[in-house]
């Protein structure tokens, strides 16, 4: 089957950001992120999930466990499971970025506590 934005199922989490399932298998996920500016997730980690986060358009801050990785278009970051990351969108325009998780993370995410100060790659 084709799958697009357009047919994928859409949800909205945190302050006004979209997600769209492009692939929802208990062994792999695949969804298509849109952060709008100036917006961030939860830190948090996954106990059993790996994670990819791969930018497509815009440009993303990804902290992952205490060093802060800036994604222009094309880039990505891997996350392993039980390492606190946070995205976050501190730019003026909207990002959107793939997130591949094996497996999926339903049931698997746990809150991290905030950090003060990351380290910039």
């Amino acid at each position: 089957m084709k799958i697009s934005k357009a047919n994928a199922p859409h949800y909205i989490w945190g302050d006004q950001c979209d997600g769209w399932h492009l692939v929802q298998q208990p062994e792999l996920s695949v969804i298509h992120e849109r952060m709008p500016p100036h917006t961030a997730e939860v830190r948090h980690y996954h106990e059993q999930a790996r994670q990819l986060f791969f930018v497509l358009t815009g440009t993303a801050e990804l902290e992952v466990d205490g060093e802060l990785h800036t994604l222009g278009p094309q880039e990505g970051c891997e996350v392993p499971p039980g390492v606190p990351h946070q995205m976050k969108n501190v730019s003026s325009g909207d990002v959107e970025f793939l997130v591949v998780s094996h497996p999926q993370t339903r049931g698997d995410r746990v809150e991290a506590p905030p950090l003060t100060e990351p380290k910039r790659d």
